[in-house]
């Protein structure tokens, strides 16, 4: 035997061994392997690279060696490692606003009454005062912050030294500014929030006394946003530890705050109505308290009745009451996270609570019902019934006023707005006011019937410094803001016409100045228009477009309705009043009353081609008019039609008219006056273009004449003077035309000429967009559509989507001069078919955006080299719906933009490079075209067209004629850009993101990148006031 072991903790511990003969020990007293100067690295590892304080003491209790300090394992650092200890900041500031901390809270799963979905905070490192603003959008973070700046210099006399926040873009674009004002930046380094802790810690605090609030009241979660602003403010008025449990108000304005005109948040409050419009109007409005606001002596409420946010400093407040915990008892978690409940009210049970009996009694006064309840009001009645009235004969308790101190936050401009509020006092006063009890009114009898004034009711005096707004009805959509009392962003702060020579300003000015009536019963109120109605109807008869008879067995007529336009002359006035008789062509039977309907019309990227050729070569722009364009087409089909309003005759009530000639409306009217023209303007040897059949073209000689038709209206370019007569003198003989002369608006495009080229814009149609959505007086922003931003179908559906579809209808035809809003305009109109209010929230920005510039436009330069260049790029799996890309191509004719295009794709792709090569191919298919249709112009192209792309993977597959794995699969279309690169009409080149033009077409990009791209798109605003 050489030794005994005995277990214990799974490990076998060997002991000496004596004879009682020789009392000699055995040399097996130590562990039975054989221990060298590894023996420290072998335990180890045995033990998995144990600690050294764990080995060290196995190996002195247990194992008897000595452990060397001096080595080194490589595991232990790649299997244990972790962060470092965060020690105290050694950097401290030494008075109050040296070293601010900043970050941003958010993004919040629910707007507050704000429509906000972030918060702003920044906390003074001295005294740790707060300040937080309400956000929709991380990008307003710039603008808060510089005013902030300024706020502190203005109010403090000091200079902001330091500036420290994480690494948010928002924070990071402020670089350059910092760096223009000597503010150090301290950014924290990437996933290392602990850097920034003290903003960090400061949201746990602010979010915890607002939960407090929130429970508190029972309010809904769209008052997060008060109840975070009125945390705040408590916060910086509570003792700290930290600061010696001094205040922060304390600290910052050296002066002690004042208690005596806090209120409990939530609680009821009945405002004195200082707006009556009766005697027997109420005298008080039932509110809720929800925050301090800024800048006033009074309190900010919200009015339970119109759910409307506004200020009164005359207010009685009943603290131990809160409005929703009635509520709260009967809406579940969904209804708390939707719409705000409306607390109504029944004239049988009023919302004023009952008195006390040994009190005077007083007859309730109802208040008006909401007209949406959400829970029944007898429940929030009876909830109140215990509750003294504001209308007892005894005083109350007096009540202080708000405090006098001065206001330590700037007022935010995401900020509840509220409506019409009472004005503040104009003395603010550190003595605290009492708010004293109305009087008991006495009771009286049943008031005598009054006789209604039969006086013509105008508008109040008082609105006549305003701009009254448009807004949509629906109550449900309560992200459309209403009208503003005095506009705070002006219209004329973002668009002008001081560049326009005074012939074309007083164009415009017409331009915008006309109405036109939109029904019969409005029309014919007005002799003008009762006059156009007239002649009209002399000019079809005199057209014999149709004859009166009676309407034979088994047919059925067709019904018409009157179309009412104002044609302006070129200087600007009012030409004449036109009254078109349209058909209601959709009551039309296939193979019944018409058969074929195709008629083609100019494209608008050959309008855009024909501006840019006439400004590069100085050739006149004219236009022309065809009156009655579609009368002048033969119909073989046997139609009928009702007679129009205001032409039904006493006697003739059964006879309708026999349709003889084509009308407008009918399905077939535009398909005959086009052959008819088509037949006449061919017989003057004009040729029609095969690229564009809207497009026919002459040439005689060096003389060279483009005439181009839309419907009824022409367009003429020619390069000889002497042309353009004989041209009109030739369209004249055959139609009866009217010549508007220089062309200055077409099909809702306005377009300025001089010497350095051509613009257009859309700028009467953008109006238009925004005052019918009530946005005229609403804050601009800077890009039309939030960075980053992914829509999906998961947000609550719209009540009333006919608004949304008409207001994305109509922003798409602005997409017509205005390639900025592409891509914005593209992705609403993916949800057409149902959508949702973050749908209808992303559109009211894309208008927002139009308020920043509603006159910008293209512009075509007179200097250009003809040489076709195309930007083509791709996101790949962009759209969260389906996971398919979006191709997205620019093409330029010289320096000027006359094509673009976005489309999301037909299939998904399966890389990025899959993506960028169909979205090579898309734009080759349009290189490809535009030869066409600038030959039949006279411009022909032999030196081949470029291509720019940024993904080299896309442009290796279409300069290589190989198919392998990765690209077998595409389909055989998508490699016609390898054709047109083997016979040389395409060059194709590599662009980096950064100058991809066409990146603006594929994704949301951020205000300084976006201004730079639609700069190099050609995008000016001619109409900015600066």
């Amino acid at each position: 035997m050489i030794g005994l072991g005995k277990q214990r903790d799974g490990l076998y511990y060997l002991v000496a061994l004596t004879t009682e003969k020789s009392k000699l020990t055995l040399p097996v007293n130590r562990p039975a392997c054989n221990l060298t100067i590894s023996s420290t690295d072998l335990w180890h590892r045995r033990l998995g690279h144990a600690s050294p304080p764990r080995l060290s003491f196995i190996a002195k209790n247990f194992l008897n060696f000595s452990i060397q300090s001096n080595n080194a394992c490589h595991i232990c650092p790649l299997a244990k490692q972790s962060r470092l200890p965060f020690s105290p900041s050694v950097i401290s500031s030494i008075k109050p606003l040296e070293l601010i901390h900043c970050d941003i809270w958010g993004r919040y799963c629910h707007p507050s009454l704000s429509g906000a979905y972030y918060f702003l905070t920044i906390v003074d490192d001295f005294t740790h005062f707060t300040w937080i603003f309400l956000m929709r959008h991380k990008d307003e973070a710039k603008s808060i912050l510089k005013r902030f700046f300024s706020f502190v210099f203005t109010q403090f006399e000091v200079h902001i030294k330091a500036f420290r926040s994480d690494n948010g873009g928002e924070f990071i674009s402020l670089r350059s500014f910092f760096q223009d004002n000597g503010i150090v930046f301290q950014h924290s380094c990437v996933y290392t929030p602990q850097q920034n802790g003290v903003v960090e810690r400061k949201h746990r605090h602010i979010l915890q006394v607002a939960r407090a609030l929130k429970f508190q009241a029972h309010l809904p979660t769209q008052f997060w946003g008060e109840c975070a602003l009125t945390a705040v403010h408590i916060i910086n008025r509570l003792p700290s530890p930290v600061l010696s449990f001094k205040t922060p108000f304390e600290l910052l304005y050296s002066k002690t705050p004042s208690f005596s005109y806090l209120r409990v948040f939530g609680c009821l409050a009945y405002a004195t109505n200082v707006h009556k419009s009766h005697k027997f109007d109420r005298r008080s409005i039932p509110s809720i308290f929800v925050s301090y606001p800024i800048g006033q002596k009074a309190y900010k409420l919200f009015d339970l009745s119109t759910k409307k946010i506004f200020t009164s400093r005359d207010v009685k407040f009943y603290e131990d009451f809160f409005p929703y915990a009635s509520v709260k008892s009967n809406l579940s978690s969904h209804h708390e996270s939707g719409p705000i409940p409306c607390i109504t009210n029944d004239p049988s049970s009023s919302f004023y609570p009952i008195p006390n009996t040994s009190q005077t009694q007083t007859p309730p006064i109802p208040v008006t019902s909401s007209p949406s309840p959400v829970v029944p009001p007898a429940s929030v009645s009876s909830s109140l019934s215990g509750f003294p009235s504001p209308h007892r004969s005894s005083p109350p308790k007096s009540q202080s006023a708000p405090s006098p101190e001065p206001s330590p936050t700037l007022s935010q401009s995401s900020s509840v707005s509220p409506s019409p509020s009472p004005s503040a006092s104009p003395e603010i006063s550190p003595s605290p006011l009492t708010f004293p009890s109305p009087p008991s009114p006495d009771p009286s009898p049943d008031p005598m019937p009054l006789r209604r004034s039969s006086r013509q009711a105008g508008p109040l005096a008082k609105l006549n410094d305003y701009v009254c707004s448009a807004v949509y009805s629906d109550q449900s959509l309560s992200l459309l803001p209403g009208p503003t009392k005095g506009t705070r962003y002006p219209l004329a702060d973002h668009v002008s016409y001081h560049r326009y020579h005074p012939a074309y300003r007083s164009f415009v000015a017409q331009l915008s100045s006309v109405a036109e009536p939109r029904s019969y019963s409005e029309a014919v109120a007005h002799p003008e228009w009762r006059e156009a109605m007239r002649s009209e109807l002399q000019a079809l008869q005199a057209n014999g477009t149709w004859s009166l008879t009676s309407l034979l067995a088994g047919k059925k007529p067709i019904g018409c309705r009157w179309v009412y336009k104002i044609k302006l002359r070129s200087d600007g006035t009012i030409e004449r009043y036109k009254a078109r008789l349209v058909a209601k062509g959709f009551t039309q039977l296939e193979g019944v009353n018409y058969q074929d309907t195709f008629s083609p019309t100019a494209k608008i990227v050959s309008v855009r081609c024909l501006l840019t050729l006439a400004a590069a070569r100085g050739w006149p722009l004219h236009q022309m008019d065809v009156n009655n364009a579609f009368l002048h087409g033969d119909l073989a089909e046997e139609i009928y039609m009702s007679p129009p309003p205001g032409l039904r005759r006493q006697g003739e009530e059964d006879m309708v008219g026999r349709l003889h000639k084509s009308l407008y409306g009918l399905k077939q009217a535009s398909r005959q006056w086009f052959a008819k023209f088509s037949e006449a303007i061919s017989s003057a040897g004009f040729v029609q273009s095969r690229a564009d059949y809207s497009l026919f073209t002459r040439t005689q000689g060096k003389s060279f004449t483009a005439l181009l038709i839309y419907v009824d209206d022409i367009l003429i370019t020619v390069n000889d003077p002497v042309s353009i007569v004989a041209t009109k003198k030739f369209l004249h003989s055959h139609f009866h035309l009217k010549d508007l002369g220089k062309l200055k608006y077409f099909l809702g495009i306005e377009i300025y000429a001089s010497k350095k080229g051509i613009f257009i814009s859309q700028r009467k149609y953008a109006l238009e967009i925004i005052k019918d959505a009530g946005l005229l007086g609403a804050a601009p922003v800077d890009t039309p559509m939030e960075r980053g931003l992914k829509l999906s179908d998961k947000s609550d559906l719209l009540k009333n989507s006919s608004q949304y579809r008409r207001l994305v209808g109509r922003l798409i035809y602005l997409t017509v001069s205005r390639p900025d809003i592409t891509y914005a305009v593209h992705v609403l109109s993916r949800f057409m078919h149902q959508p949702r209010k973050l749908h209808m929230e992303a559109a009211l920005r894309v208008v927002r955006y139009l308020k920043s510039a509603p006159g910008q436009g293209l512009f075509f330069s007179s200097n250009s080299d003809f040489k076709l260049r195309a930007y083509c790029d791709s996101d790949w799996a962009g759209c969260p719906l389906t996971r398919r890309s979006t191709t997205g191509y620019c093409v330029f004719l010289g320096p000027s933009l006359i094509s673009w295009r976005l489309k999301r794709q037909k299939t998904v792709s399966l890389s990025s490079a899959e993506a960028e090569y169909r979205a090579m191919t898309g734009a080759c298919c349009e290189l490809t075209w535009l030869r066409h249709l600038l030959r039949d112009l006279g411009l022909s192209h032999h030196d081949p067209a470029l291509l720019y792309c940024d993904n080299k993977a896309a442009l290796h597959i279409a300069a290589n004629l190989v198919f392998h794995e990765r690209t077998r699969h595409i389909e055989m279309d998508c490699h016609y850009i390898r054709d047109k690169i083997q016979d040389g009409s395409v060059i194709t080149r590599y662009v980096s993101s950064t100058h991809q033009l066409a990146d603006i077409l594929t994704k949301p990009l951020g205000k300084e990148i976006f201004v730079h791209m639609i700069h190099k798109l050609g995008v000016h605003d001619i109409h900015s006031p600066t």
